[in-house]
Protein backbone atom coordinates (compact mmCIF):
# COMPACT_ATOMS: atom_id res chain seq x y z
CA UNK A 1 0.00 0.00 0.00
CA UNK A 2 1.59 3.54 -1.35
CA UNK A 3 0.94 7.14 -0.19
CA UNK A 4 -0.84 8.74 -3.52
CA UNK A 5 -1.14 11.58 -2.09
CA UNK A 6 -1.03 14.12 1.00
CA UNK A 7 -3.42 17.14 1.46
CA UNK A 8 -2.88 20.14 3.92
CA UNK A 9 -6.17 21.66 5.62
CA UNK A 10 -5.89 25.05 7.94
CA UNK A 11 -8.45 25.39 10.01
CA UNK A 12 -9.85 27.52 12.22
CA UNK A 13 -12.06 26.10 14.58
CA UNK A 14 -15.25 27.81 17.19
CA UNK A 15 -14.25 28.22 21.03
CA UNK A 16 -16.96 27.89 23.45
CA UNK A 17 -14.93 30.00 25.63
CA UNK A 18 -11.32 31.21 25.59
CA UNK A 19 -8.35 29.26 26.89
CA UNK A 20 -5.03 30.51 29.00
CA UNK A 21 -2.20 29.34 30.09
CA UNK A 22 0.87 31.23 31.89
CA UNK A 23 1.91 32.06 29.01
CA UNK A 24 -1.00 33.60 27.06
CA UNK A 25 -4.25 32.65 24.99
CA UNK A 26 -3.97 29.85 23.33
CA UNK A 27 -7.09 30.48 21.71
CA UNK A 28 -10.50 32.51 22.42
CA UNK A 29 -13.93 33.02 21.21
CA UNK A 30 -12.81 36.22 18.38
CA UNK A 31 -9.80 34.93 17.04
CA UNK A 32 -10.49 31.34 17.30
CA UNK A 33 -8.25 27.83 17.44
CA UNK A 34 -5.54 26.95 14.99
CA UNK A 35 -5.44 23.60 13.74
CA UNK A 36 -4.53 21.57 10.71
CA UNK A 37 -6.10 18.17 9.11
CA UNK A 38 -4.10 16.16 7.13
CA UNK A 39 -5.67 13.80 4.41
CA UNK A 40 -3.36 10.57 3.16
CA UNK A 41 -4.44 8.81 0.64
CA UNK A 42 -3.09 5.44 -0.47
CA UNK A 43 -2.97 3.71 -3.80
CA UNK A 44 -5.94 1.45 -3.01
CA UNK A 45 -8.05 3.83 -2.56
CA UNK A 46 -8.25 4.00 0.84
CA UNK A 47 -7.61 7.34 2.91
CA UNK A 48 -6.69 8.08 6.69
CA UNK A 49 -6.90 11.12 8.56
CA UNK A 50 -4.58 13.02 11.35
CA UNK A 51 -4.53 15.95 13.70
CA UNK A 52 -2.13 19.06 14.27
CA UNK A 53 -2.69 21.67 16.51
CA UNK A 54 -0.30 24.16 17.02
CA UNK A 55 -0.17 27.40 19.08
CA UNK A 56 2.59 29.79 19.38
CA UNK A 57 2.04 30.26 22.81
CA UNK A 58 3.02 26.43 24.19
CA UNK A 59 5.68 26.28 21.46
CA UNK A 60 7.70 27.58 18.20
CA UNK A 61 4.99 25.91 16.23
CA UNK A 62 2.33 27.98 14.26
CA UNK A 63 -0.43 27.48 11.97
CA UNK A 64 1.35 28.61 9.03
CA UNK A 65 4.59 26.54 9.74
CA UNK A 66 2.68 23.68 10.10
CA UNK A 67 1.57 24.06 6.70
CA UNK A 68 4.12 25.05 4.73
CA UNK A 69 6.54 22.38 6.64
CA UNK A 70 4.09 19.43 5.44
CA UNK A 71 3.06 20.86 2.08
CA UNK A 72 6.74 22.25 1.01
CA UNK A 73 9.22 19.63 2.70
CA UNK A 74 6.99 16.45 3.90
CA UNK A 75 4.47 15.81 1.36
CA UNK A 76 7.14 15.36 -1.79
CA UNK A 77 9.15 13.16 0.06
CA UNK A 78 6.46 10.57 1.04
CA UNK A 79 4.87 9.98 -2.05
CA UNK A 80 5.14 6.91 -3.14
CA UNK A 81 6.30 5.31 -0.02
CA UNK A 82 5.08 2.19 1.66
CA UNK A 83 2.33 3.58 3.98
CA UNK A 84 3.57 0.78 6.50
CA UNK A 85 6.42 1.45 6.66
CA UNK A 86 6.37 3.84 9.87
CA UNK A 87 9.94 3.68 10.69
CA UNK A 88 11.29 4.49 7.38
CA UNK A 89 8.93 7.03 7.09
CA UNK A 90 9.58 8.46 10.18
CA UNK A 91 13.56 8.44 9.51
CA UNK A 92 12.66 10.40 6.44
CA UNK A 93 10.91 13.05 7.80
CA UNK A 94 13.39 13.24 10.55
CA UNK A 95 16.35 13.97 8.30
CA UNK A 96 13.73 16.22 6.53
CA UNK A 97 13.75 18.39 9.35
CA UNK A 98 16.46 17.90 11.62
CA UNK A 99 15.99 17.84 15.20
CA UNK A 100 17.49 20.38 17.73
CA UNK A 101 17.23 19.67 21.33
CA UNK A 102 14.13 18.46 20.33
CA UNK A 103 12.25 16.63 17.54
CA UNK A 104 12.04 18.97 14.42
CA UNK A 105 8.55 20.57 13.73
CA UNK A 106 6.90 17.47 15.72
CA UNK A 107 3.34 18.66 15.49
CA UNK A 108 3.31 18.74 12.08
CA UNK A 109 5.03 15.78 11.76
CA UNK A 110 2.04 14.07 14.19
CA UNK A 111 -0.50 14.77 11.77
CA UNK A 112 1.31 12.39 9.17
CA UNK A 113 1.75 10.01 11.73
CA UNK A 114 -1.42 9.62 12.88
CA UNK A 115 -3.26 9.52 9.21
CA UNK A 116 -0.97 6.66 9.02
CA UNK A 117 -2.09 5.35 11.69
CA UNK A 118 -5.95 5.70 10.73
CA UNK A 119 -5.05 4.60 7.26
CA UNK A 120 -3.14 1.26 8.37
CA UNK A 121 -6.13 0.53 11.14
CA UNK A 122 -8.52 1.14 7.95
CA UNK A 123 -6.42 -1.03 5.83
CA UNK A 124 -5.98 -4.21 8.13
CA UNK A 125 -9.40 -3.49 9.83
CA UNK A 126 -8.44 -2.88 13.04
CA UNK A 127 -8.55 -0.22 15.66
CA UNK A 128 -5.83 1.57 16.95
CA UNK A 129 -5.74 -0.51 20.10
CA UNK A 130 -5.75 -3.76 18.72
CA UNK A 131 -3.03 -2.73 15.42
CA UNK A 132 -0.32 -2.70 18.63
CA UNK A 133 -1.80 -5.67 20.35
CA UNK A 134 -3.89 -4.35 23.19
CA UNK A 135 -7.65 -5.06 24.10
CA UNK A 136 -9.55 -1.77 24.55
CA UNK A 137 -11.42 -0.60 27.14
CA UNK A 138 -14.89 0.64 26.75
CA UNK A 139 -14.40 3.79 28.19
CA UNK A 140 -11.34 6.42 29.23
CA UNK A 141 -11.77 9.13 32.43
CA UNK A 142 -11.35 12.62 31.75
CA UNK A 143 -10.62 15.46 33.94
CA UNK A 144 -11.65 18.88 34.15
CA UNK A 145 -9.30 21.84 32.98
CA UNK A 146 -9.65 25.09 35.33
CA UNK A 147 -8.22 28.44 33.79
CA UNK A 148 -9.02 31.06 35.58
CA UNK A 149 -7.42 34.00 37.68
CA UNK A 150 -10.55 34.10 40.05
CA UNK A 151 -11.18 31.97 43.17
CA UNK A 152 -14.51 32.28 43.07
CA UNK A 153 -14.89 30.93 39.50
CA UNK A 154 -12.35 28.69 40.25
CA UNK A 155 -14.02 27.10 43.29
CA UNK A 156 -17.72 26.91 41.09
CA UNK A 157 -15.55 24.78 38.15
CA UNK A 158 -14.15 22.41 40.35
CA UNK A 159 -18.17 22.00 41.73
CA UNK A 160 -19.50 21.86 38.41
CA UNK A 161 -16.61 18.95 37.39
CA UNK A 162 -17.35 16.96 40.53
CA UNK A 163 -21.55 16.89 39.65
CA UNK A 164 -20.78 15.98 36.12
CA UNK A 165 -18.89 13.28 37.27
CA UNK A 166 -15.61 14.10 36.33
CA UNK A 167 -12.89 12.09 38.74
CA UNK A 168 -9.85 14.57 38.37
CA UNK A 169 -8.99 18.31 37.99
CA UNK A 170 -6.33 20.27 35.95
CA UNK A 171 -5.64 23.15 37.23
CA UNK A 172 -4.02 25.87 35.33
CA UNK A 173 -1.69 28.48 37.66
CA UNK A 174 0.81 31.08 36.71
CA UNK A 175 -2.13 33.56 34.78
CA UNK A 176 -1.97 35.72 38.66
CA UNK A 177 0.76 33.97 40.21
CA UNK A 178 -0.71 36.48 43.55
CA UNK A 179 -3.90 34.11 43.41
CA UNK A 180 -2.37 30.96 43.39
CA UNK A 181 -2.86 29.61 46.37
CA UNK A 182 -6.14 30.55 46.91
CA UNK A 183 -7.31 29.10 43.53
CA UNK A 184 -6.11 25.69 44.61
CA UNK A 185 -7.52 26.24 47.79
CA UNK A 186 -11.03 26.69 46.21
CA UNK A 187 -10.52 23.69 44.09
CA UNK A 188 -9.73 21.68 46.76
CA UNK A 189 -12.79 22.82 48.72
CA UNK A 190 -15.02 22.45 46.12
CA UNK A 191 -13.71 19.06 45.12
CA UNK A 192 -12.10 17.38 47.80
CA UNK A 193 -11.61 13.52 46.45
CA UNK A 194 -11.06 14.48 42.94
CA UNK A 195 -7.32 13.44 41.63
CA UNK A 196 -6.09 16.83 41.29
CA UNK A 197 -3.03 17.96 38.86
CA UNK A 198 -1.71 21.61 39.09
CA UNK A 199 0.35 22.43 35.74
CA UNK A 200 2.79 25.58 35.60
CA UNK A 201 3.54 25.88 32.06
CA UNK A 202 7.12 26.75 32.86
CA UNK A 203 5.82 30.19 34.89
CA UNK A 204 8.11 29.95 37.88
CA UNK A 205 11.84 30.02 38.82
CA UNK A 206 13.52 27.33 41.43
CA UNK A 207 12.95 29.75 44.49
CA UNK A 208 9.13 30.44 43.63
CA UNK A 209 8.51 26.73 42.86
CA UNK A 210 10.14 25.59 46.12
CA UNK A 211 7.56 27.72 48.05
CA UNK A 212 4.51 26.73 46.00
CA UNK A 213 5.33 23.20 46.24
CA UNK A 214 5.46 23.72 50.36
CA UNK A 215 2.09 25.43 49.86
CA UNK A 216 0.75 22.38 47.74
CA UNK A 217 1.94 19.99 49.79
CA UNK A 218 -0.40 21.41 53.00
CA UNK A 219 -3.51 21.87 50.18
CA UNK A 220 -3.33 18.19 49.22
CA UNK A 221 -2.06 18.64 45.15
CA UNK A 222 -1.44 15.10 43.62
CA UNK A 223 0.83 16.65 40.70
CA UNK A 224 2.79 19.31 39.87
CA UNK A 225 3.30 19.67 36.32
CA UNK A 226 5.57 21.92 34.44
CA UNK A 227 6.99 24.51 37.07
CA UNK A 228 10.51 25.23 35.61
CA UNK A 229 11.72 25.92 31.99
CA UNK A 230 11.76 23.26 29.59
CA UNK A 231 15.21 23.59 29.58
CA UNK A 232 16.21 23.13 33.11
CA UNK A 233 16.09 19.96 33.69
CA UNK A 234 18.50 20.10 36.67
CA UNK A 235 16.54 22.91 38.09
CA UNK A 236 13.44 20.30 37.99
CA UNK A 237 15.84 17.27 40.01
CA UNK A 238 16.73 19.73 42.23
CA UNK A 239 13.10 21.18 43.31
CA UNK A 240 12.47 17.06 43.65
CA UNK A 241 14.81 16.44 46.33
CA UNK A 242 13.47 19.68 48.25
CA UNK A 243 9.99 18.83 48.29
CA UNK A 244 7.40 15.76 48.95
CA UNK A 245 5.16 16.45 45.96
CA UNK A 246 5.29 14.50 42.68
CA UNK A 247 6.64 15.90 40.03
CA UNK A 248 5.24 16.26 36.20
CA UNK A 249 7.04 17.04 32.89
CA UNK A 250 5.50 18.17 29.64
CA UNK A 251 7.30 20.43 27.61
CA UNK A 252 10.64 19.36 28.66
CA UNK A 253 10.02 15.85 26.89
CA UNK A 254 9.55 16.06 23.10
CA UNK A 255 10.62 12.84 21.94
CA UNK A 256 12.58 9.80 23.34
CA UNK A 257 15.60 11.47 23.58
CA UNK A 258 14.52 14.00 25.78
CA UNK A 259 12.74 11.75 27.79
CA UNK A 260 16.59 9.42 28.35
CA UNK A 261 17.54 12.97 29.70
CA UNK A 262 15.37 13.21 32.36
CA UNK A 263 15.16 10.05 33.05
CA UNK A 264 19.50 10.49 33.68
CA UNK A 265 18.73 13.53 35.63
CA UNK A 266 16.19 11.72 37.50
CA UNK A 267 14.26 15.44 37.14
CA UNK A 268 10.75 13.74 37.41
CA UNK A 269 8.73 10.99 38.77
CA UNK A 270 5.60 11.44 36.55
CA UNK A 271 6.16 12.73 32.30
CA UNK A 272 3.05 13.60 30.42
CA UNK A 273 2.15 12.01 26.92
CA UNK A 274 0.64 14.07 24.29
CA UNK A 275 0.29 12.69 20.87
CA UNK A 276 1.34 15.82 18.87
CA UNK A 277 4.02 17.59 20.74
CA UNK A 278 5.88 14.13 20.55
CA UNK A 279 5.80 13.50 17.05
CA UNK A 280 2.63 11.42 16.58
CA UNK A 281 1.06 8.03 17.64
CA UNK A 282 4.44 6.32 17.42
CA UNK A 283 6.90 8.12 19.64
CA UNK A 284 4.51 9.00 21.80
CA UNK A 285 3.80 5.43 22.33
CA UNK A 286 7.67 4.28 22.79
CA UNK A 287 7.85 7.81 25.59
CA UNK A 288 5.28 5.91 27.39
CA UNK A 289 6.84 2.30 26.99
CA UNK A 290 10.00 3.40 28.14
CA UNK A 291 8.91 5.69 31.21
CA UNK A 292 6.72 2.29 32.27
CA UNK A 293 10.05 0.50 31.87
CA UNK A 294 11.64 2.88 33.87
CA UNK A 295 9.22 3.16 37.08
CA UNK A 296 8.31 6.62 36.05
CA UNK A 297 4.74 7.45 35.95
CA UNK A 298 2.03 8.93 32.79
CA UNK A 299 -0.19 11.19 32.60
CA UNK A 300 -2.18 11.76 29.17
CA UNK A 301 -2.74 15.11 27.87
CA UNK A 302 -3.29 17.50 25.01
CA UNK A 303 -4.21 21.07 23.69
CA UNK A 304 -7.92 21.01 22.86
CA UNK A 305 -7.81 18.98 20.09
CA UNK A 306 -10.69 18.12 17.80
CA UNK A 307 -12.82 14.85 17.98
CA UNK A 308 -9.87 13.08 15.78
CA UNK A 309 -7.21 14.11 17.92
CA UNK A 310 -9.32 13.35 20.88
CA UNK A 311 -9.96 9.80 19.99
CA UNK A 312 -5.93 8.87 19.03
CA UNK A 313 -5.19 10.17 21.93
CA UNK A 314 -7.55 8.04 23.65
CA UNK A 315 -6.18 4.76 21.82
CA UNK A 316 -3.29 5.64 23.06
CA UNK A 317 -3.84 6.00 26.76
CA UNK A 318 -5.95 2.90 26.86
CA UNK A 319 -3.03 1.20 25.28
CA UNK A 320 -0.36 2.69 27.84
CA UNK A 321 -2.88 1.88 30.65
CA UNK A 322 -3.00 5.53 32.17
CA UNK A 323 -5.04 5.03 34.90
CA UNK A 324 -5.43 8.53 35.98
CA UNK A 325 -7.69 11.29 34.53
CA UNK A 326 -6.19 12.32 30.97
CA UNK A 327 -6.35 15.84 30.02
CA UNK A 328 -8.21 15.79 26.79
CA UNK A 329 -9.82 19.21 26.73
CA UNK A 330 -11.21 19.65 23.24
CA UNK A 331 -14.50 18.90 24.33
CA UNK A 332 -14.76 21.50 27.30
CA UNK A 333 -13.25 24.33 24.77
CA UNK A 334 -14.16 23.96 20.95
CA UNK A 335 -18.31 25.09 20.04
CA UNK A 336 -17.60 22.39 16.44
CA UNK A 337 -14.99 20.86 14.14
CA UNK A 338 -15.34 18.72 11.42
CA UNK A 339 -15.87 14.91 12.55
CA UNK A 340 -19.35 13.85 11.43
CA UNK A 341 -19.44 11.05 13.82
CA UNK A 342 -16.66 11.97 16.94
CA UNK A 343 -16.32 10.24 20.17
CA UNK A 344 -19.21 9.83 22.50
CA UNK A 345 -18.61 11.82 25.81
CA UNK A 346 -20.55 11.26 29.11
CA UNK A 347 -19.90 13.73 31.66
CA UNK A 348 -15.71 12.85 32.51
CA UNK A 349 -15.84 9.58 30.24
CA UNK A 350 -15.57 9.98 26.77
CA UNK A 351 -16.26 6.20 24.90
CA UNK A 352 -13.54 4.43 23.00
CA UNK A 353 -14.53 3.96 19.44
CA UNK A 354 -14.63 -0.09 17.93
CA UNK A 355 -14.38 1.40 14.48
CA UNK A 356 -11.55 1.00 12.01
CA UNK A 357 -8.00 3.30 12.52
CA UNK A 358 -8.99 5.94 15.04
CA UNK A 359 -12.38 5.40 14.42
CA UNK A 360 -14.08 8.90 13.26
CA UNK A 361 -15.13 10.46 9.69
CA UNK A 362 -14.56 13.60 8.32
CA UNK A 363 -17.38 15.90 6.92
CA UNK A 364 -15.68 16.96 4.15
CA UNK A 365 -18.42 20.18 4.03
CA UNK A 366 -17.83 21.21 7.29
CA UNK A 367 -14.20 20.72 6.71
CA UNK A 368 -14.01 23.24 3.92
CA UNK A 369 -16.16 25.35 5.83
CA UNK A 370 -13.65 25.39 8.32
CA UNK A 371 -10.67 26.17 6.11
CA UNK A 372 -9.08 29.06 6.27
Amino acid sequence: MKISDIEVYPLSLPMKQDYHIAGGSVGDQQKRAPHVYVKITSDTEEEGWGEARPSHRWSYETLESAVTTLNNYIKPILIEENAEDLQKIHKKMDRQIASGLAIGQPIAKAAVDMALHDLIGKHRKQSLTSLWGGMPKKNINLSYLISTSDPEKAFAKAKYAKEQGYLGVDVKIGLNPKQDAAILEAVKEAAPELFFRTDANQCYNLPQAVQLSKKMEQIGIDVFEQPLPAEDLKGHAELRRKVNIPIALDESIWGPGNLLQALRLEACDLVVIKTTKMGGLRKARLCGEIAREANIGLLGGGLTDSSLGLMASAHLFNYLDIDTPVDLNGPMFLEDDPVENGPQIDGGNVELSCGYGIGCWVDMDKLIAFSV
